[in-house]
């Protein structure tokens, strides 16, 4: 249904429109933050939420556009650009899609939720797949403003909930450039270990958890033999891009951990010949999250187990101490199933 365009919509996380243009090269048309470019789906760092085939949909009348997006399916998000009015009265006749916010450590939404945008008053774009299950790509939390000693949490809830799988009980994590101790609050909270590394101290209510291992001193000194096996490496360190792919490929060579997820920080312009030394890491992924400021995020994750594998029956999951118990259960299952 529709006239396919033959390209594909990127939508730019806010303030960086720029970046992903010059990752892409090639572009066709800019509308806001929505850039599209010929051709299928490219492997982007600089984007909030992918649209693949978009197709173009002649409206006359508010009644028609809402009938023809509904005639595709059932869950669309508005990219409101333009005609801003006529786009609100449209939405508001389609299926209603929850946007309350995650309660971490909930699962990603699993239904399909497409994207549209008004390109006139008689035409729209539409994608009825994107990258993101989020409307706009923009993952907000039910946030805890009382216990983390500072947000980027939300950077780490973000990640673990993309990647569909998390620490449990039993897991040994290495958090590096911990302080003052957001992630490390995060790691322990799921039930992992944490050996925390940084030059400057953790807030007193982190550095007293149980299970936390604080040692003062730069993560840059470490040798992952004298650590020993992690589950988790999670780096939000402060450093240039070339020094943390040096520490990346140590750990990888040593064999000794097999998730990770690090912020690559910039400072000054974008490094885009970094980021695509990262993007070249076998089996990762360089990504913008929406909580990501001038920085990206690089994953490596190791698939979850297979429901019913011997792996999967020794797995845990744990729910945080201020989340709901019933959230257990459908965490557990989101990782298994994953999504991106």
């Amino acid at each position: 249904m529709g006239e396919a365009l033959g390209m594909t919509g990127y939508l730019a996380p806010e303030g960086f429109v720029d970046d992903l243009v010059a990752e892409l090269g090639d572009v066709a048309v800019v509308h806001d933050r929505l850039v599209f470019a010929p051709g299928p789906a490219r492997r982007v760092a600089w984007v909030e939420n992918v649209w693949h085939d978009p197709v173009r949909l002649p409206v006359a009348s508010i009644k028609t556009a809402a009938k023809a997006l509904r005639g595709i399916q059932r869950n669309w998000a508005l990219y409101p650009v333009r005609h801003h009015g006529r786009a609100k009265l449209i939405q508001e006749q389609l299926p209603h899609v929850s946007a309350k916010p995650l309660v971490f450590p909930t699962p990603a939404p699993q239904a399909p939720l497409g994207s549209w945008m008004m390109e006139s008053e008689t035409s729209i774009i539409a994608a009825a797949r994107c990258s993101s299950p989020f409307r706009n790509g923009e993952v907000e939390f039910v946030e805890n403003r009382t216990v983390p000693p500072n947000r980027a949490y939300l950077k780490l809830w973000e990640a673990l909930t993309l990647a569909g799988t998390m620490p449990g009980p039993g897991s040994v994590a290495l958090d590096l450039g911990s302080s003052p101790g957001g992630w490390t609050w995060v790691l322990h909270e799921l039930g992992a270990r944490v050996i925390s590394v940084d030059k400057a101290p953790l807030a007193p209510a982190v550095a007293a958890l149980p299970r936390v291992d604080f040692r003062r001193e730069s993560a840059f000194g470490l040798v992952p033999q004298e650590i020993g096996k992690v589950d988790w490496l999670c780096s939000d360190v402060i450093c240039y891009p070339e020094r943390l792919l040096r520490l990346i490929h140590g750990w990888l060579d040593s064999g000794l951990c097999r998730n990770f997820i690090c912020t690559i920080k910039f400072q000054g312009p974008t490094d885009h010949a970094a980021t695509r030394e990262f993007a070249e890491i076998p089996g990762s992924r360089v990504l913008h999250l929406h909580h990501n400021k001038h920085e990206l995020t690089w994953m490596l994750v190791a698939p979850p187990p297979a429901p019913g594998s011997a792996s999967a029956g020794i797995r845990q999951c744990m729910t945080p101490s201020h989340t709901h118990s019933a959230t257990t259960s459908s965490a557990c299952r989101g990782m298994d199933a994953g999504w991106w």
